[in-house]
């Protein structure tokens, strides 16, 4: 990445504070996400958890942290990974960037391949992208269920352990 796109990418994260979040992801919109999770998780064994963060932190910007290494804390942070039959996934969105990363526990990311993850990552963003933040968060809820649907079927009505409403990371730390 050349200097101009770096501080660019700075002054993105810099002028959106967390607060922001409620803009493109508004109540009605963070209602309808924890819905959808709660109807698709009907249809596979798998444990969606939903997280937006506004922007990236200055010290973690100072760091060079990548989205996917954020997602990746706030899967840890979250405690995705501590499902009984290792079956969460996180479905990260950083909105400053419009940034979507998806992390699935090793349960299910020995099942499904990273390209199908990194399919539905790319539309979620091109529909952010578009301004389109509700259908592309749902459209993309419900494409990780399907894919959860083909490898994990659901077998019995399994306990939740990850929560179904959406999840504000604020200030760069989850």
């Amino acid at each position: 990445m050349n200097k101009a796109a770096r501080i660019f990418k700075h002054l993105k994260h810099l002028v959106m504070p967390g607060r922001h979040v409620r803009r493109p992801f508004s109540s009605k919109t963070l209602h309808a996400i924890e819905e959808t999770i709660t109807q698709c998780e009907a249809t596979h064994a798998g444990q969606l958890c939903f997280a937006i963060e506004g922007s990236l932190s200055w010290a973690a910007l100072l760091e060079g942290k990548m989205p996917r290494a954020r997602a990746l804390e706030v899967f840890s942070h979250l405690r995705i990974w501590d499902t009984e039959h290792n079956n969460g996934v996180l479905i990260y969105v950083l909105l400053a960037d419009r940034c979507v990363e998806i992390v699935a526990d090793r349960g299910i990311a020995s099942h499904v391949p990273a390209i199908e993850w990194e399919a539905v990552c790319r539309n979620m963003e091109a529909a952010f992208r578009a301004g389109d933040f509700k259908h592309g968060a749902l459209a993309g809820i419900e494409a990780i269920s399907g894919l959860l649907s083909q490898h994990f079927p659901t077998q019995q009505q399994a306990s939740r352990e990850l929560p179904a409403k959406p999840v504000i990371v604020g200030g760069g730390a989850a």
